[in-house]
């Protein structure tokens, strides 16, 4: 894990904003996903990061990923292609998977070469797909609860249980074969009865489909949601872990393969970022720092993702309740109301961890601000 005084003396050597991925800690992250829950293929879903870097150490460690665009897939294709030991059709559907259950006709198009798994939610995008992409797998997403995630996605995806063997059986009778169910808790959920009651359906929706003569299906992909320890409120993953693997064994037999695809989980707490304070003032009474990175860059979890990203200083000294605001000159860049901060100068460095996931990724360059430079540190170049 990097200490304070390397975070301040990349800061110091690279300039700021400066945004820091610790490959160990991904490392470190992958293995324990994949020693608790020893059943799941680990498939990352590249947009929480999609830095190429980062796609190659997960690859090392035995991942496949999840996709959502074209991009993300010829990011993913790009580097590691060259891995891996197989043709493409042969390993890309080890080793990718297309989880966006809406999809351009371009896309589709673009992936059919490849045979590719691709989900689906509703009767129109198995049309689409028979037109365009007909040699793909299919994988129908049902709509589960999302109760108590931090991001809620059931609103916008997902079949309703009640329609999922009809639309099974329509792809059936288009040509296209259903490999199995995919669902999505919602991002960062804490509340493991999601799971369970997800599980629950799924396991009612393959015997109500061999009831009626369907038994293609061999998937389960548990989706994401597998949430990063922001803070000591969030209990360790091997306790979800644990009512996963209870459910799994409980309710599906070992020749059915279970998919995952985290992303924060994966990524959160290995992204750190330096910032430096460019300005300050004193507003209604409160120290007010205006640093050089901010809600549209690598804070945009600030209101994206209704994350809270504590900023700290790397000097010491009595601390006063303090504003931090981005650089732009937007009223909506503002990262915190509420930091205990020491006194602060023009060109002192701050710094916040656990900022790996959906921050860098979803940077702009508004008000003409570029994203913060990348710097990877504990790269396994073997």
């Amino acid at each position: 894990m990097i200490t304070k005084a390397q975070l301040q003396r990349l800061g110091r050597e690279h300039g700021t904003p400066l945004f820091v991925v610790d490959h160990a800690l991904l490392r470190r992250n992958y293995r324990e996903f994949r020693k608790y829950l020893p059943r799941v293929q680990a498939y990352f879903a590249v947009k929480a990061n999609p830095l190429p870097e980062i796609v190659r150490t997960f690859y090392r460690e035995g991942a496949s990923f999840d996709v959502a665009s074209m991009p993300e897939f010829n990011i993913v294709y790009a580097n590691i292609r060259d891995m891996a030991p197989k043709k493409r059709q042969d390993w890309i559907w080890d080793k990718i998977i297309y989880a966006n259950p809406n999809k351009p006709v371009e896309t589709l198009e673009e992936l059919n070469q490849y045979k590719p798994l691709v989900t689906f939610d509703n009767a129109e995008e198995l049309l689409k797909i028979r037109e365009h992409a007909p040699q793909a797998g299919v994988a129908l997403r049902i709509k589960v609860a999302n109760t108590g995630a931090m991001v809620e996605l059931s609103s916008k995806f997902g079949a309703a249980p009640g329609e999922a063997v009809d639309l099974i059986l329509l792809a059936e009778k288009l040509g296209l074969t259903c490999e199995g169910l995919s669902f999505h808790v919602g991002s960062q959920t804490t509340n493991f009865d999601n799971y369970v009651q997800a599980l629950a359906l799924c396991s009612s929706i393959y015997k109500e489909a061999n009831d009626r003569g369907y038994h293609k299906m061999n998937l389960i992909d548990i989706g994401g949601g597998f949430p990063a320890r922001y803070d000591d409120t969030v209990k360790p993953f091997r306790e979800l872990a644990r009512v996963i693997n209870h459910e799994l064994e409980r309710l599906f037999p070992e020749n059915i393969q279970v998919l995952a695809e985290p992303g924060r989980f994966l990524v959160a707490n290995a992204g750190y970022s330096v910032s430096k304070v460019i300005g300050k003032a004193v507003r209604e009474g409160k120290p007010s720092y205006y640093i050089d990175d901010g809600v549209y860059h690598t804070y945009s979890g600030v209101i994206f993702d209704h994350c809270k990203y504590p900023v700290r200083a790397f000097k010491k000294g009595p601390t006063k309740l303090s504003a931090v605001y981005g650089p732009t000159c937007d009223a909506l860049d503002v990262i915190s109301m509420a930091e205990n901060l020491p006194d602060l100068e023009r060109d002192d460095l701050v710094y916040s961890e656990k900022i790996g996931a959906y921050s860098h990724a979803s940077s702009t360059f508004f008000n003409g601000f570029p994203p913060a430079k990348v710097v990877h540190v504990n790269v396994d170049a073997s």
